[in-house]
């Protein structure tokens, strides 16, 4: 495929660090609750004004008045969010870390508020071994925005050409391959790290 690729870029939920927002909220109604809510409610719409720079009261100001009767479920996400952080993807960080070792550089791309993020960095050590991470609401551009992936290029200072970016959504993996970046839809770590090795990348 030519040369290897001059660093690669992850995604952090579902990818490296397996989320699930059901654990945060049933600690608060239960889980039938919790159940109910994320089947009959537009979760990621809502999360995603959050991710995408606004505040967490703004959001939950507007599901009390929009879906009151979601109010409860909604507004026991953010106190319990720590729970919604299950540990890692299996095998995923294996790569991070072989990629590390072999002094390949890598960077973090994630849709995250900028309140909640920082539980991260003090949940998961393996995050030091990335350069950088790009946070969606502290930069208030959030994925498929083709603005932060054109952030990427100055953080990175690379072209995007010359990185592999890496995400559990279609929706964001197009938008990185439609601004010039190798974008692979993650699914499980053995199919990337075969991915990669097509790539020349020592994993």
């Amino acid at each position: 495929m030519g040369l290897a690729p001059r660093g690669v870029v992850w995604d952090l939920g579902n990818v490296l660090i397996d989320w699930d927002p059901l654990a945060a909220i049933a600690a608060g109604v239960g889980e039938d609750e919790a159940r109910q809510f994320l089947d009959a409610f537009d979760f990621r719409a809502w999360n995603h004004g959050p991710d995408s720079g606004g505040s967490w009261e703004d959001a939950e100001a507007w599901l009390d008045a929009e879906h009151p009767q979601w109010s409860a479920h909604g507004r026991s996400y953010r106190p319990h969010f720590a729970r919604s952080l299950l540990g890692e993807v299996p095998g995923s960080v294996d790569l991070v870390r072989r990629l590390h070792r072999a002094g390949v550089p890598q960077w973090g791309l994630t849709n995250w508020s900028a309140e909640l993020y920082p539980h991260a960095p003090a949940t998961f050590d393996f995050l030091t071994l990335l350069e950088d991470v790009v946070v969606s609401g502290v930069e208030g551009l959030a994925k498929p925005d083709p603005a932060i992936y054109e952030l990427m290029a100055t953080r990175t200072g690379h072209p995007l050409t010359e990185l592999v970016f890496v995400d559990d959504r279609a929706d964001n993996v197009a938008a990185a391959a439609a601004c010039g970046m190798d974008a692979l839809v993650f699914t499980d770590a053995e199919t990337l790290r075969a991915d990669l090795l097509r790539r020349a990348l020592p994993v």
